[in-house]
């Protein structure tokens, strides 16, 4: 099995390393188009394989696609990362084009590929992206935006500090669109070993929670200067395991909707079950009317987003 993961800052090395000392496949490849880097990175990760005890190859090549010929799944973690102050949706002029370019390029040596989209603004780029893939042949199944993972752990974290209890026990998810004003963390469903999590929180700490998960990126990007990698890379190589090992696990995951929660012709995250076919299945978790009506609102905001696609010579 074989895993490519296209650009090599801090999420796709991160990434690239998670999944190497996880053992998830036999071959790892990372790519960057700046020269050195991801060889370098390939090469620092594959020194400490002795020390942490993988057999996982971690290729590094600089822009050579043919190098990532035969992937099982890939991760884009391509283009400019947040820096303090910028939004996710001011990134989609310049990360579309190069979005594009990966999709294009990648699929013309992995056909068969499940692709993983983490660049921001990431419901925007796994739109485009699907739309490069499904002009090439591909299943809408084998696209998939990952930002529900990474914000529903967010949620749980937030949840964690505010009851003081483990976050092992804590299960919360977060929809929506992948933006600072546009996900909703879904405070009614979450709860405590089976306990709905309101049983320990007064309603104004539990929008407290909601709100600083909201902003929990900007939070990061405002005291490091730029995004955040860790939870990022975690949360990316969880996905991948999901996928490799037809897990069927349920992650919010911003996949293609056809009507389901009332929305068409957009990506936006809900729960979706993952497997080794990409996301199998949508997951109707059955709003109440507020948060269907939050919902609907980020679809808006989302699909006012993906308009400014067809703005783009790209």
């Amino acid at each position: 099995m074989k895993v490519t993961v296209v650009g090599a800052g801090a999420v796709g090395a991160t990434t690239a390393d998670n999944i190497a000392r996880k053992q998830i496949v036999d071959e790892v490849v990372l790519l960057d188009i700046k020269a050195g880097v991801a060889e370098g990175k390939a090469m620092d990760l594959m020194q400490t394989a002795s020390l942490e005890g993988f057999d996982t190859r971690i290729i590094g090549s600089t822009n050579d696609y043919a190098k990532t010929a035969k992937s099982d799944v890939v991760v884009i973690t391509s283009g400019l990362p947040r820096k303090p102050g910028m939004t996710r949706e001011e990134l989609i002029g310049i990360n579309a084009g190069i979005v594009k370019g990966v999709v294009t390029q990648i699929l013309e040596y992995s056909p068969k590929a499940i692709l993983l989209i983490v660049s921001n603004p990431m419901d925007t780029m796994t739109y485009l992206a699907l739309q490069v893939a499904l002009s090439m042949g591909v299943n809408k199944k084998r696209v998939i935006g990952m930002g529900g993972a990474l914000d529903s752990s967010r949620f749980r974290y937030f949840l964690s500090q505010a009851t003081g209890y483990a976050q092992s026990d804590i299960h919360g998810q977060v929809v929506g669109g992948h933006g600072d004003t546009t996900m909703i963390p879904l405070t009614r469903l979450a709860t405590v070993n089976s306990i709905p999590v309101s049983r320990f929180l007064a309603k104004e700490a539990l929008a407290k929670v909601a709100a600083d998960t909201m902003i929990g990126g900007a939070t990061l990007t405002g005291l490091l200067g730029t995004s955040a990698w860790y939870a990022p890379g975690i949360a990316a190589c969880s996905m991948v395991e999901a996928i490799i090992r037809d897990e069927k696990r349920i992650i919010p995951s911003s996949v293609y909707l056809n009507g389901e929660y009332g929305q068409k012709d957009i990506c936006m995250g809900v729960p979706v079950v993952i497997g080794r076919n990409g996301w199998e299945k949508i997951i109707n978790l059955r709003f109440n009317q507020e948060e269907q009506a939050a919902f609907a609102k980020s679809a808006d905001a989302v699909r006012n987003m993906n308009s400014v696609l067809s703005t783009l010579s790209i």
